[in-house]
């Protein structure tokens, strides 16, 4: 298996961090006794937990005012590979990648595939673009694509969705995630029932060609690029569209596209209810679509929503499966670090969640005790899990602090010097 980073330097960075953390992981392990709960069973959850990389997410984003690149940029998906490899080396919590067409296209499949093999890496979800136009194409998706009154440019559409498919049965992928960015910013511009129905008549021909073992998500998103209307704009939309295609179709739920104070957590529940819940996209949200880093604005709401994705998981909720990915742009840090760090941030919710006393729950919400329930919530919210984290990551041959030994390998700068600088531009994400 191809090295990203040095053995020598995660095995010293971690030789000075060990005897700590096997103090703090034993202290904290002594805390849970007493509540009933064996460290050891957390961890081995934990370590068996994992969360998709974004191939995107490893290139500095932007805005639409301008993107500013770092050192080092990738350069295409063997590069953008290599740094999601650096990611799962040092955290051992993403063990897949999200690739995104025609971003991430090749010509040779096959290399591709065994790149990634070689890196240690699997391939997640399959991300379609018809938001943006590729070199080439014969129609523009300026006003629309899988919902587009131009019949011709709605072919298009469906044909690359399917070519996304054909490219993930290659790669060994699953789903195919379809987020489209149709809309309208003008009143009286497009007829919303119109504009729906060519959507579902499009996404039923994508249905038809997914094979047996595969799942759709589709992805809902309150505005832009459209800011007065969209097509797919929130999970009640979703859930029509999955229940309309069929039993391979799920809502994919991104947290940051939902409007300020909306529940997501009771999104969850209600998904996973009926059985529709597809996946996430992780990341945090201020004051829009930000995509900042996960857990950086809200970790309490993460936390909250693997509540209900435990909660399932504890009482075998049917057809409860969902995939999960991060999906950021980083316009001031290096993307390297923030995924690792914002992979950390899931695993951190995930072991919290794992931690609430259950029992407690229900009795306190049965008897309509308020203040009890949600102390027993903010009891398993409080607990630092990082020795859990740290532990995990340790026995499965990662490093117990990531962005330290990231930093002390060097591998920023050596990729800096072997990949071309690249200009800053305008706006747009990589």
């Amino acid at each position: 298996m191809t090295e990203m980073i040095s053995k020598t330097v995660v095995e010293a960075e971690n030789a000075s961090r060990r005897d700590a953390l096997n103090r703090d992981y034993e202290s904290l392990g002594e805390r849970l006794a007493r509540r009933g709960i064996a460290i050891d069973s957390i961890k081995e959850k934990v370590a068996a937990y994992g969360v998709a990389v974004p191939s995107w997410g490893v290139g500095t984003g932007g805005t639409r005012f301008a993107r500013f690149p770092g050192p080092g940029e990738p350069r295409n998906i063997f590069d953008k590979l290599e740094d999601c490899g650096v990611i799962h080396a040092l955290t051992r919590a993403t063990p897949t990648v999200s690739l995104h067409i025609p971003w991430d296209k090749v010509s040779d499949l096959k290399a591709l595939k065994e790149k990634g093999a070689a890196i240690g890496l699997g391939f997640d979800a399959m991300n379609s673009n018809t938001f943006s136009d590729a070199p080439g194409q014969a129609h523009s998706y300026k006003f629309g694509s899988l919902s587009h009154s131009d019949a011709a440019t709605r072919r298009q559409a469906v044909e690359h969705n399917l070519e996304c498919i054909e490219i993930g049965k290659a790669l060994g992928s699953k789903a195919l995630t379809v987020w489209i960015g149709d809309g309208s910013n003008f009143p009286g511009q497009s007829n919303f029932t119109g504009a729906f129905e060519r959507y579902l008549d499009a996404m039923k021909a994508v249905y038809a060609a997914l094979p047996d073992d595969w799942r759709v998500f589709t992805e809902h998103k309150m505005y832009e690029p459209a800011f007065y209307s969209t097509v797919v704009q929130d999970w009640g939309t979703n859930y029509l569209i999955a229940q309309e295609l069929g039993p391979k179709a799920f809502c994919l739920v991104d947290l940051g596209h939902h409007a300020p104070n909306v529940n997501i957590e009771m999104i969850v529940a209600r998904l996973i209810q009926f059985r529709k819940l597809g996946g996430f996209h992780f990341n945090d949200s201020k004051y829009g679509d930000d995509d900042l880093d996960t857990g950086s604005i809200d970790p309490y709401r993460l936390f909250l929503v693997f509540n209900e994705l435990v909660d399932a998981e504890v009482r075998g909720a049917d057809g409860f499966n969902p995939a999960h990915m991060l999906d950021q742009s980083h316009n001031v840090t290096d993307p390297i670090e923030s995924l690792m760090t914002s992979a950390m941030e899931v695993c951190r919710a995930y072991a919290q969640a794992l931690l609430v006393d259950r029992k407690a729950l229900n009795d306190y919400q049965q008897g309509n005790d308020a203040l009890m329930a949600s102390e027993t919530l903010k009891a398993a919210f409080r607990t630092d899990v990082e020795p859990i984290l740290a532990m995990a990551r340790l026995e499965h041959g990662g490093a117990i602090a990531p962005v330290p030994t990231y930093r002390a390998s060097g591998y920023r700068a050596r990729v800096a010097g072997e990949r071309p600088a690249v200009a800053g531009g305008g706006g747009g994400i990589v």
